[in-house]
């Protein structure tokens, strides 16, 4: 490292000298500010100490001069105790630290060091930064499978335009991921991403939870609350699940996109927003509108832009590079030494059809680094996939059989009837023994044709 040390006193110059040396430091000195400006322009330093006060030109000005010409360079100041005032002022100005007289050549090395520590801390963030922006906020989307670049490029394309998105696929695809990657590449980046469940907030509670309430607007309203619409404000507010909204939620909902305002439950006046929304589901909302389960008009609104996120088992080819990096997340997490997946481990899980898309992959990972002893996941420590994959020679099963679709739906309704009937028809005990909302049990009954239209006073009065 080379080192630029200026002072007016020859005793200061010569002990930073034989000091610095000894230390392995390549060590430059000017008697002041007008000789350190002109060796600056012959040669290029890494660090400038300098007095801070001098005749000729103060150490303050060569600060100024060096942070305007040489930005990179690091500046430490030697200092009286009668000016560590201006020391500190001169910290805040850009200088990284400064060295109060006397010292000891132990001091000196300390703070010479401790300087380049931290410029190399600012270095190394500045280029870890600049990996990301060359990432384009997609650092999170991993996958180089064929049907990801259609999706990689739709996000890059609406990330640019302020417009709603609609983002669709299986549970567990990665919607959230894509919806974040729209948000890291767009104007917005800065401003606040707010994250709505809506299928995990209780039906009574979701007016007041995405528009807010005044204290006294119902009983347990003891304050006043800001609702999730209003602390996206400027920002990004992603709906995920939003096939799971009631159809009265649906009318406010439209409501905000079109005037871009919300009312807080038990206000009287409104409030002005400037949101982005992106929403997300795993129904089809073609079909609920059809089955007026989903207002038209709203999903219109939402539906500008549409974007499907591919299956895991549509792009198996993505399982090693996922895999990989689930483990060495799970690896660091657990501190653990485990730095491989074994061949016939790979092989078992390139096989698998993942019916829970890339959150099984990563619990499979999880739980395999969690119980594994050695340097190499094995396929002992997976779980049994060994039957659920497809495409096998010995495998003597009929398309028909591997149709998922057809055999989640045929076990949803069975455990759908068993539930009513141990229940006796009460649908809020039905969805207590299911694990469901009572919303998403009318829902599911719907679909099936199952609900008898009585109502849960009704339900409970047969019972």
């Amino acid at each position: 490292m080379r080192i630029l040390v200026v002072d007016d006193e020859h005793s200061i110059r010569e002990f930073c000298t034989i000091a610095l040396k000894k230390a392995s430091y390549d060590i430059t000195c000017a008697e002041d500010g007008v000789k350190a400006c002109e060796l600056l322009k012959k040669k290029s330093f890494d660090m400038i100490i300098s007095d801070l006060q001098m005749p000729q030109m103060s150490g303050m000005e060569i600060l100024d001069h060096v942070n305007k010409n040489y930005p990179d360079i690091v500046f430490l100041f030697i200092t009286a105790h009668g000016t560590v005032t201006n020391a500190v002022h001169a910290m805040k100005q850009g200088a990284y630290d400064y060295i109060l007289k006397p010292f000891q050549v132990d001091e000196l090395l300390m703070r010479v060091e401790h300087a380049f520590q931290l410029k190399n801390l600012e270095q190394e963030n500045s280029l870890l930064k600049r990996e990301l922006n060359l990432k384009g906020g997609m650092d999170q989307l991993i996958g180089n499978s064929a049907c990801m670049k259609p999706v990689y490029k739709i996000i890059k394309n609406v990330s640019k335009v302020s417009t709603n998105v609609l983002i669709m696929g299986e549970s567990g695809s990665g919607k959230e991921v894509v919806a974040k990657a729209i948000h890291n590449l767009s104007p917005l980046k800065d401003k606040p991403f707010v994250t709505v469940n809506c299928g995990a907030i209780p039906e009574q509670l979701i007016e007041s939870e995405m528009f807010g309430h005044k204290k006294g607007a119902f009983t347990g309203a003891s304050f006043d609350k800001t609702g999730l619409f209003e602390a996206a404000n400027g920002g990004t507010l992603f709906l995920d699940e939003v096939g799971e909204l009631p159809l009265n939620i649906q009318v406010k909902l439209l409501r905000v996109i079109q005037e871009r305002t919300v009312r807080k439950v038990g206000a009287i006046n409104d409030i002005k927003i400037n949101v982005r929304i992106l929403v997300a589901t795993n129904k089809d909302l073609d079909q609920m509108v059809k089955q007026k389960l989903f207002r038209e008009d709203l999903y219109y609104r939402l539906n500008v832009i549409s974007i499907t996120v591919p299956s895991l088992r549509e792009r198996l080819d993505d399982v090693p590079v996922l895999a990989n990096m689930f483990l060495e997340r799970y690896a660091n997490k657990f501190s653990k030494n485990i730095k491989a997946i074994s061949d016939k481990a790979m092989k078992l899980l390139c096989s698998y059809q993942y019916p829970g898309n890339v959150r099984e992959l990563e619990n499979i990972i999880e739980r395999a680094v969690a119980i594994e002893n050695t340097k190499t996941i094995l396929p002992e420590n997976l779980p049994d996939l060994t039957n659920k994959k497809s495409g096998s020679k010995n495998a003597a099963i009929t398309d028909h059989e591997l149709d998922l679709v057809a055999i989640m739906d045929k076990l949803e309704k069975e455990l759908l009837t068993k539930a009513m009937n141990k229940s006796n028809g009460v649908k809020t005990s039905a969805a207590k023994l299911l694990g469901i909302t009572l919303r998403s049990l009318r829902y599911r009954l719907s679909k099936f044709d199952l609900d008898d239209n009585l109502s849960d006073s009704d339900m409970e009065k047969a019972s």
